[in-house]
């Protein structure tokens, strides 16, 4: 479901709800690349003096999910082709540890839960439902970095999700025709996923995931604007094949 903005409960600060919920806003791609975010416009969203919306602007841009302008106003970052290539190689390169750390401590209830997920994920792609099949791609995920335990990787790996979230807006306009075409899989690698944790290979399923992402990177590829000095290669994916 796409993540709607809405007033901050009493039940929690004022500041850390907008953040929290500008941050999962940003995560889910619920915004255009270059789209300016006005102090003025979040803070009557949600209710809220600027104050507030202000400080959680400068919060995310100090994580690079947001580019300040000096009157306050944000903007998300616009998307290149250098910019995708070297977030998704980062990707790799966390989230693959992140899920070799995770995978041997999966219990048979997460097992389950991923499975299902996957099954959501295949009943969503029948009604090309593009923001509730993105929530259920990163529960998957998450759910499997969560069991490695380690804070830091799963802080790096929320901060490398947020700088991808205008990567994932621009995916969702993809998605659909990919998906009525049959050449995208709604849940992309995650059965074999499952199928390598059912069967307790989990190298297999580590190189799932890791094949879940680089798959992700082949197609926005295709769709990823070239700047001037930034020619396009036809070749330069496959190094994030495994």
């Amino acid at each position: 479901m796409r993540i709607a903005l809405e007033p901050v409960s009493s039940r929690t600060t004022i500041q850390e709800g907008v953040y929290q919920q500008l941050r999962n806003a940003l995560m889910a791609g619920n915004f255009d690349p270059g789209q300016t975010l006005t102090i003025a416009s979040l803070a009557e969203t949600f209710g809220t003096s600027n104050m507030p919306v202000r400080e959680a602007l400068r919060r995310l841009a100090a994580e690079n999910a947001l580019e300040v302008a000096a009157n306050g106003s944000a903007r998300i970052p616009m998307v290149t082709l250098a910019r995708l290539d070297d977030l998704c190689r980062a990707r790799i390169a966390v989230e693959g540890l992140a899920a070799e750390l995770g995978i041997p401590n999966l219990t048979s209830t997460d097992i389950a839960t991923l499975e299902l997920i996957a099954v959501d994920q295949h009943a969503i792609g029948l009604g090309s439902n593009v923001y509730d099949l993105m929530a259920k791609n990163q529960q998957f995920h998450f759910t499997i970095y969560s069991a490695s335990g380690s804070e830091v990787l799963l802080q790096l790996i929320e901060t490398l999700w947020l700088r991808f979230g205008p990567y994932m807006r621009m995916l969702s306009a993809s998605v659909e025709p990919l998906m009525r075409s049959g050449e995208l899989d709604p849940a992309g690698q995650h059965v074999p996923i499952v199928e390598a944790l059912k069967a307790g290979d989990f190298a297999a399923a580590r190189d799932g995931v890791v094949a879940d992402i680089s798959r992700t990177h082949e197609i926005l590829r295709e769709y990823c604007p070239v700047t001037q000095d930034e020619p396009r290669s036809k070749g330069s994916g496959s190094a994030f094949r495994r």
